[in-house]
């Protein structure tokens, strides 16, 4: 069962300032053929869409595990989450506090993040830091997946 799920989309105004890729390209072949640069620029426009569809992660927190695009964690290896909740606060975190060891998931066209610290004695990562919207959403996923876990685990 999924407590949270997410995908950490573009915002809308990164699509839309996209599409001035396709007058630009028009201008370019102009002299050569108006329609060829028609073509192109839709099609550098439908490339530019789908690699920020691609480049878009999911945070997804289960009973069990928190996912960060491709990157998977058990939750009884995770220690306090923090939540980035304004732009600043994010900032901060992924620049001057940063650990270098961090495992990073960072998209700048989500203002916040989250950081939840690895406790797991073998693992080299001191922490996950990652983009996510709703970063207090995240953290309360993750601390009542643990709850359910507890408690399954004393029956």
């Amino acid at each position: 069962m999924n407590r949270y799920h997410e995908r950490v989309w573009p915002s809308a105004w990164m699509f839309i300032a996209a599409l001035l890729v396709i007058p630009a390209t028009v201008l370019v072949f102009l002299r050569i053929n108006v329609w060829v640069g028609v073509f192109l620029g839709i099609a550098i426009y439908a490339g530019y869409v789908a690699l920020l569809i691609v480049a878009s992660p999911v945070v997804e927190v289960s009973n069990r595990q928190l996912r960060v695009g491709s990157a998977r964690i058990p939750l009884t290896v995770t220690g306090d989450v923090t939540a980035y909740s304004t732009r600043e606060a994010a900032r901060v975190a992924a620049g001057p506090d940063l650990d270098a060891r961090a495992w990073l998931c960072l998209r700048g066209w989500a203002p916040t993040s989250a950081r939840v610290d690895v406790t797991d004695p073998v693992d080299p990562v001191p922490y996950w830091l990652f983009s996510t919207r709703n970063p207090d959403a995240v953290r309360a996923a993750i601390e009542a997946a643990r709850a359910t876990q507890a408690r399954d685990d004393l029956r």
